[in-house]
């Protein structure tokens, strides 16, 4: 039988807790997390991707495809009251997703005959991993992601595409300088191919050299000389050098790719793939500012095939990757016999704004709503409806004051809610067939013609927002 904690103060109240590992947000600070979710949504749409959603819940035998993986072994399984009076030994029937590519490789392959290709999708809903509680990791969170899925084939010029696509998200944000820096598996494979390095060898080194930014040189020099690598002083050596590649600007990415000298057909093949994702991120018109080779990055799973992305934010490099991803040959290998390879990207939205509010760098949003109608006493009710209406049907939106309540508490009320228009009509106002408007934004006072309030309102609104100070 389950216990429920009790709240002492009161015997047989149960005492109201967020599970730990979530975000639960008040009203305002909820306003900005949905501004950010619909600026990337319409990032997305603006480069032809389609919406798509899956169940909160898989098939178990379908969502645990592999075996061994970190993070299968972080998996919430779904259980019924029914079910679990009748449970078996096996696994339960349901399980809740823990990313999205899972079930985007299960649904492409479903869905088959009946999509397009290249499928062009993005996705934002929540995952669900059993993480270890603590500040910053969640166990329920926000992923936005963008994938390109290919039947057969699926040109390179497609990994052009997602990090301009990654550029406009950003941009759009508008929550500081970033970069978009990448590798490529060819190249580093290529490299490992030419330094000796047996191939059933190379996914562990890769996974190594991932953990550089973590670990550093020293830990990871170490394991790589140590059991189960025993590669020679001066392999880590030239793997650290390597390893060590950045670029700064457009130019500079390409003589240093240009200066790390011949290597073996893979290698060169890795090369030329990123000069050309250079070239048409050029041609993209994205920043060079924006984009970066750094020849350290593999990222640790294991079906990454060719270029790998991470983006950064340059003033806050403590916050880590804020979006990853990339290419990958055979996506829902495990469901179809059909190659399906793709490229595509993940933004954990959920961690990225707890981050950025713990850095200031996001503020507690205005509400949504623009006016508050206030109501001076019961005989003025009906005209506060139907102003409110007409408000409304010229586009704001609008709370009505419902019961009369003194007018500084009304005010008290709005600031408090981050309304920033309240609307005031009292004998005076009446009299003259006006509105007095507070705008609690600029500390102004005036009056206008009810016939103008919805105009007057609207041009206030959008110059404000022209000047940064609110969002759509």
């Amino acid at each position: 039988m389950a216990v429920f904690p009790l709240d002492s103060d009161r015997p047989g109240m149960i005492k109201p807790r967020t599970p730990p590992g979530v975000m639960e947000l008040l009203p305002r600070d909820q306003i900005a997390f949905q501004r950010m979710l619909h600026t990337i949504r319409r990032s997305f749409e603006g480069f032809g991707f389609l919406p798509i959603e899956t169940p909160v819940f898989e098939l178990s035998e379908v969502l645990l495809t592999k075996s061994g993986g970190e993070t299968e072994r972080q998996v919430y399984f779904a259980q019924s009251t029914g079910a679990l009076e009748k449970a078996s030994d096996g696994l339960p029937e349901l399980a809740l997703r823990f990313d999205l590519t899972v079930p985007l490789a299960r649904y492409v392959a479903e869905h088959e005959h009946e999509l397009a290709f290249p499928f062009r999708r993005y996705q934002m809903q929540r995952v669900y991993r059993g993480e270890r509680a603590q500040r910053g990791r969640f166990r329920e969170f926000y992923q936005c992601d963008i994938d390109v899925i290919g039947k057969d084939a699926l040109s390179p010029r497609h990994d052009a595409e997602i990090p301009a696509v990654v550029s406009a998200v950003f941009e759009a944000l508008d929550i500081g300088d970033f970069t978009i820096q990448f590798n490529h598996r060819k190249l580093l494979r290529g490299y490992f191919e030419g330094q000796g390095i047996a191939a059933d060898a190379q996914v562990p080194v890769l996974r190594e050299i991932d953990k550089l930014d973590k670990r550093g040189e020293d830990a990871v020099r170490a394991t790589l000389s140590g059991e189960g690598f025993g590669l020679s002083s001066a392999v880590i050596d030239r793997l650290m050098a390597f390893s060590r590649v950045r670029s700064s600007g457009h130019a500079d990415a390409l003589a240093r790719l240009d200066a790390l000298g011949d290597g073996t057909p893979l290698f060169e093949e890795g090369r030329d793939e990123l000069r050309e994702v250079l070239r048409l991120l050029q041609a993209l018109g994205v920043p060079e500012s924006r984009y970066a080779i750094n020849l350290s990055i593999a990222r640790g799973l294991d079906y990454y095939t060719g270029i790998v992305y991470e983006t950064t934010l340059d003033a806050h490099p403590d916050i880590g990757s804020i979006c990853s991803g990339g290419r990958y040959d055979n996506l829902a290998s495990h469901y179809t016999k059909s190659k399906l390879p793709g490229v595509g990207i993940s933004i954990g939205l959920t961690r990225l704004f707890w981050q950025l509010r713990e850095a200031g760098l996001i503020e507690t949003a205005d509400s949504s709503v623009d006016v508050l109608v206030t109501l001076f006493d019961e005989a003025g009710l009906d005209h506060a409806l139907g102003l409110s209406q007409q408000l409304r049907g010229a586009g704001l939106n609008v709370e009505t004051q419902l019961e009369p309540r003194k007018l500084a508490r009304q005010f008290q009320y709005a600031d408090r809610a981050g309304i920033r228009f309240v609307v005031v009509r009292g004998e005076d106002e009446a009299a003259k067939g006006v509105v007095a408007v507070k705008d609690l934004r600029r500390g102004e006072q005036f009056e206008v013609a009810d016939a103008d309030l919805a105009r007057t309102l609207l041009v206030e609104r959008e110059q404000w927002r022209a000047l940064g100070k609110g969002a759509c």
